[in-house]
């Protein structure tokens, strides 16, 4: 039996496009979704493609025969599902990496999972050229023959696109969207082969029933996974530690993204700061706020405990975040609170209410969203706010390295008169930014009047409080490569620690 050519280039077409955005998604986690990421993913795909083209041109003119391509997608097929399982190993190794900061590690990492996927993909592109030579009968209709194949095979191309972006990944995870491209070529694939090849599509399709691994659980360090979930937007998990902590950990699991401390709504990190440096700028508590980037909801029911009066928007990409902050996080009993599902930037682009107060804590390890950091939005930042309000921006960075909180700086003084600084941690700095002064003095006199609890914090944050750093570009949206900016502050600091 002989499958039909152009149903195996549509199939084939599918799948190396699919593979392409999955493998975008696989390496995420640990590496970012950058455009220097994606650049990365699309050289690999297109030099593997280009490099089978040629090859195929070959295999067809030695052995023109239909089982010979076959074999060759049922070995795509093998190798492209194999590609989750072998760059667990690697992935592991990329998010110690991150921890260590060993560029080393981390860029070898990277290569050899892009060479992972390369592989399957340079198979893939032998098919093309390969169903043309099969084809053809007369040289003369080989216009007509490549252009019908082509056409099938890049209508696939846009199929797998889609099918992997829209459906597979966000609701069959990344693991599965590997398998079910596997499982489709080695389909199509095994009706031009002898019996045994059967054997193929049957173990893929167990290997797609069975459940996908998570992130490697070392990851957790001393505490207990007690919830486990892949979102549409990135790998999420609960660590409860022995004291009764509560971490949220995303994707590669380095950085904590929302703390819970039982019996307690302050957590001794820098989102305690956020309770206390609006009083730099004004002396009574927002009546308003807006947190972007609430995560699982540390600042908001922090917020909720000591100034309830206080009617918070708290606005989080991932709705799934927002869930585990009402499960684990006690976010739930939280007073006026509003939580929205929605990005931050054309979220606030689309409501006219104005805000004592805006919190930015969008910001994801290890790289920024880049128009969350440009002069643009923080213009939008500014028509949100009230008379006296203030935009509070947290800016994470490698211990020692200044060039991305300069770059904010710069770009925030390019809207606002006033712009301060509060490094509360070596890997976090608070930048304040307000149309009104902004003052330590506001601060200490804020004291008497905050929770007991809350007055070291504002002494402490008073006695820090100082001018924005100088220097830096001024990002813009035309113009914000904050990627560039983050590689290199890392791989400075390896540099100053060996």
């Amino acid at each position: 039996m002989r499958p039909p050519l152009g149903l195996v280039v549509f199939v084939v077409g599918a799948a190396s496009l699919g593979a392409e955005i999955a493998a975008a998604r696989l390496l995420a986690p640990y590496f970012g979704a950058s455009t220097i990421i994606w650049a990365n993913t699309i050289a690999t795909v297109l030099v593997a493609l280009s490099a089978g083209y040629a090859l195929g041109g070959r295999l067809a003119d030695r052995a023109p025969f239909m089982h010979r391509l076959c074999q060759i997608v049922v070995a795509a097929a093998v190798l492209l599902a194999a590609v989750p399982f072998l760059s667990g190993p690697l992935l592991r190794v990329a998010s110690t990496a991150i921890g260590s900061l060993s560029v080393g590690a981390f860029i070898g990492s990277l290569l050899a999972v892009l060479a992972l996927v390369a592989v399957p993909v340079l198979l893939l592109g032998t098919v093309a050229p390969f169903a043309i030579r099969l084809s053809l009968e007369r040289t003369e209709e080989s216009g007509r023959v490549s252009g019908r194949l082509y056409a099938l095979s890049t209508a696939g191309s846009l199929v797998g696109t889609f099918l992997a972006a829209l459906l597979l990944i966000p609701f069959a995870g990344t693991h599965r969207t590997f398998l079910a491209f596997a499982l489709a070529l080695a389909i199509v694939a095994v009706a031009g082969l002898p019996r045994r090849y059967a054997l193929v599509p049957l173990l893929l399709a167990i290997l797609l029933a069975l459940p996908p691994g998570g992130i490697d659980p070392h990851i957790a360090g001393s505490g207990r996974v007690i919830y486990e979930a892949e979102t549409q937007y990135q790998y999420a998990r609960v660590v409860e530690q022995r004291n009764g902590e509560r971490w949220l950990q995303l994707n590669e699991g380095v950085a904590t993204h929302s703390l819970y401390v039982p019996g307690s709504y302050l957590t001794g990190n820098y989102w305690d700061e956020f309770l206390v440096l609006p009083f730099a700028a004004r002396a009574a508590p927002p009546a308003r706020l807006a947190i972007l980037g609430a995560a699982a909801g540390t600042t908001a029911r922090s917020y909720g405990h000591y100034f309830p009066r206080t009617m918070i928007d708290a606005v989080e990409l991932d709705g799934q975040l927002t869930e585990i902050g009402r499960r684990f996080f006690a976010l739930a009993r939280t007073p006026r609170l509003h939580t929205i599902t929605a990005d931050a930037r054309p979220w606030l682009a689309s409501v006219s209410r104005r805000y004592d107060a805006i919190f930015l804590d969008a910001y994801r390890q290890p790289y920024i969203p880049f128009y969350l950091a440009t002069r643009e939005f923080f213009a939008l930042l500014r028509s949100h706010l009230r008379p006296g309000g203030l935009v509070v921006v947290n800016v994470g960075h490698p211990v020692g390295s200044g060039d991305l909180e300069r770059a904010i700086s710069a770009t925030l003084r390019a809207v606002f008169p006033y712009v301060a600084r509060d490094p509360s941690e070596s890997t976090n700095t608070l930048l304040a930014a307000s149309a009104s002064p902004l003052s330590p003095r506001l601060l200490i006199a804020a004291q008497p009047a905050l929770a007991p609890e809350l007055r070291p914090i504002a002494a402490a944050a008073a006695a820090r409080l100082a001018p924005s750093l100088r220097g830096g570009p001024v990002y813009t949206d035309d113009l914000a490569p904050v990627e560039w900016l983050v590689d290199e502050s890392i791989i400075g600091y390896v540099g100053r620690s060996r």
